[in-house]
């Protein structure tokens, strides 16, 4: 898989999945970075002042995954840089195969 995505734990739920995320703020530029451990290091560009970091990854990851925005949901950590994100309507291996394309 591209990315290194191999160790990305994806946990399946009733209605999606969801993952851990390690959050790069202040980043060059937006992007899906790939695995570190167990979760989904992303960086974007956004400062984590005022939680515009966090709507940075919910638009990043919606654009990655090719979901609607709405289907991201950060569930845990909005003051940290480590988040549990939800994500609805796919299953993991529909994540794992659109991460390892984006």
């Amino acid at each position: 898989m591209s990315r290194g995505l191999e160790g990305l734990e994806i946990i399946p739920t009733a209605g999606g999945v969801e993952l851990a995320v390690k959050v790069v703020p202040g980043a060059s530029r937006a992007r899906v970075v790939g695995a570190l451990g167990p979760a989904l290091k992303v960086a974007v560009t956004s400062p984590p002042e005022g939680g515009q970091a966090n709507e940075a990854v919910v638009e990043l990851l919606a654009a990655a995954l090719r979901v609607k925005r709405q289907c991201v949901t950060i569930l845990a950590g909005h003051t940290q840089p480590r988040k549990r994100i939800a994500v609805r309507g796919l299953s993991v291996e529909e994540v794992r195969q659109r991460l390892a394309r984006s």
